[in-house]
């Protein structure tokens, strides 16, 4: 295999020293509202969705309409990402997003939901949920790349670990302020305040300022299958990258249990909609803490050790939460996932940050997404098929189980990657067969 490109030694600054560039606190703050304005419509459209028809396959069937739509374009994202002014293709995506909202929020108007079937009113959200997705497709790779070329490269261990404080802190109150919401001014009024979010998100994109465009890409025009073929190439001979976002696609493909939670509150727990937005933002909150912690106690330097041990974790604690006949427990043993989650979250975004050369950068964090859509998206349809097919709790016990299969699977077969530490002055080399 091809040699990775050297790791940089990173200089010693306080934890929040990416967080002294101002435009990269705009990144921060927009992905923060952007994740909490999509989170709180996720979890309020789900949970209507799901006291509508009673069926869990509903709740699979919103991730399975957002992920197709994202995987088919979030190649092409990268590829614009890397050619084009990042700042105008993320509000160009956010209109798309506004909008989408608006849609769902008509389609929540008592008077609209009259003059629709049950079948008419599903495949109408469905559908603006695919446009939400088609839009993320492009928005996706271009904030992740984005945000490389806002702190200077030593700081970029530093600036993952903050913007995975900001996506967290979104998933933390998004979930929370969607089931409050959706409690005390129901669907309509939960979907107006999360307009409001995107646009406000919007506003923040609009004050950073623009970027250029790397000269590699202007100097090498290339055709679309050509630089899509060169990004991919790129993840595929690089084990660390490519073994890093397959441990978190097929984790949380198997492992999650975010989007059959309506089903745990409302048949095994008998909860309802506040109970359900504590427990869905337990993962965020154990992830935000970890986070927070990992700025001063960055995981990175046995950085493939530490992510092995982290996915492992998140498998032990999925199996707790399948068995937890109690609220406490199960919000625990949300918790501990998502801080295990956070500790890989933080590992593979430094990985993708230092081992990627600036020109593929849009390409490479595309491929990145679509392996994060089918955990995340994919995941959710998964989960909701398997619990129709073999009940709630079945289904999550066999999800954690191959989770830590898969873990054993991937630690046996990269174990030269346990070298590679960040920070080190040699260059590391690979010669792992995929």
């Amino acid at each position: 295999m091809a040699a990775m490109s050297r790791p940089v030694e990173f200089a010693a600054e306080t934890p929040y020293a990416a967080l002294r560039y101002p435009a990269f606190r705009q990144l921060i703050a927009a992905i923060f509202l952007l994740h909490l304005a999509l989170l709180a419509q996720e979890v309020a459209l789900a949970y209507e969705l799901y006291l509508l028809t009673r069926d869990p396959l509903t709740l699979g069937l919103i991730g399975l309409a957002e992920a197709v739509p994202f995987i088919a374009l979030a190649l092409v994202g990268g590829h614009l990402a890397d050619r084009r002014e990042k700042r105008t293709l993320l509000l160009a995506s956010l209109a798309v997003i506004a909008a989408a909202s608006l849609i769902l929020l008509w389609l929540a108007l008592d008077s609209v939901r009259a003059q629709l079937t049950q079948t008419g009113l599903l495949l109408g959200n469905y559908a603006t949920i695919a446009l939400i997705g088609l839009a993320r497709g492009i928005y996706a790779p271009a904030a992740s790349s984005l945000k490389s070329f806002l702190v200077p490269r030593e700081l970029f261990a530093n600036a993952s670990t903050w913007s995975s404080a900001g996506w967290q802190g979104g998933a933390i109150l998004g979930p929370v302020a969607g089931g409050f919401l959706y409690a005390g001014f129901g669907l309509e009024g939960t979907l107006v305040a999360t307009f409001l979010l995107i646009a406000c998100t919007a506003l923040l994109i609009a004050g950073i300022p623009r970027q250029g465009v790397p000269p590699a890409m202007t100097e090498s025009p290339v055709s679309l299958k050509e630089s899509l073929q060169e990004g991919m190439a790129f993840v595929r001979r690089t084990p660390i990258i490519l073994y890093s976002i397959s441990l978190d696609l097929f984790s949380v493909l198997f492992g999650g249990v975010v989007a059959i939670l309506p089903v745990f509150v409302e048949d095994v727990l008998k909860l309802g909609p506040t109970e359900l937005g504590v427990l869905r933002a337990a993962p965020a909150i154990g992830a935000m803490l970890t986070i927070l912690a990992c700025a001063y106690l960055p995981p990175t330097r046995e950085l493939w050790r530490n992510l092995l041990l982290a996915v492992a974790g998140f498998g032990v604690a999925t199996l707790v939460f399948a068995v937890s006949p109690w609220f406490w427990l199960s919000a625990a043993a949300l918790f501990f996932t998502g801080a295990f989650d956070a500790v890989s979250v933080v590992i593979r975004g430094t990985i993708l940050q230092v081992f990627t050369p600036d020109h593929l950068r849009g390409r490479v964090q595309s491929v990145n997404s679509v392996f994060l859509s089918c955990s995340n998206e994919l995941g959710a349809f998964e989960s909701g098929l398997a619990a129709r097919l073999m009940g709630a709790v079945p289904s999550v016990l066999f999800g954690g189980a191959m989770t830590l299969a898969i873990v054993g699977g991937v630690a046996a077969r990269s174990g030269q990657l346990l070298r590679i530490k960040i920070g080190e002055r040699d260059d590391p080399q690979t010669t792992l067969t995929g």
